[in-house]
């Protein structure tokens, strides 16, 4: 169970994931030593799955945001397995999610453009088990985050 104390931390940490511990123990009110404890234990749990840079697509040339509904033809075991296995080689999906409903991934690509979008298409139409696919163009991003409600 989180404390709120732990809760905090976290939040300053999806703030700004290159604080110092010095100032992150001075924002929590406690000393640096117990900030380092408090983090070691929340790495421990597995609260903390890691550290990353968050990059600007659009100055990495990436700036077109698709998602994408794909509909396998059967939904077995082996299908589920061989796609899962084919989205994890292409670095353009950044994110694949298994869904309930009408569909059964959703994928999230970032592309240069649209001319390099439609040859990914048929890379997509060519994966294992795939037999049809929606996609979605994002014309403006309105809300885009990856800090979680701590």
């Amino acid at each position: 169970m989180l404390s709120e104390t732990d809760r905090k931390l976290l939040r300053i940490l999806q703030e700004d994931g290159r604080i110092t511990n010095q100032e992150l123990a001075a924002r929590c009110g406690m000393s640096p030593s117990a900030c380092l404890e408090r983090m070691r234990r929340l790495r421990e749990r597995g609260y903390i799955l890691g550290y990353a840079a968050l990059l600007d697509p659009e100055k990495l040339g990436q700036p077109l945001l698709i998602f994408i509904e794909v509909t396998l033809d059967r939904t077995t075991g082996d299908v589920f397995r061989e796609f899962a296995e084919a989205v994890r080689e292409r670095a353009e999906i950044i994110e694949c999610h298994m869904v309930a409903g009408g569909f059964d991934y959703l994928l999230k690509l970032r592309m240069p453009d649209m001319g390099t979008y439609r040859v990914f298409l048929t890379t997509l139409a060519e994966m294992p088990g795939v037999r049809e696919t929606r996609s979605y163009p994002v014309i403006e991003e309105v809300k885009s985050g990856v800090a979680l409600p701590v």
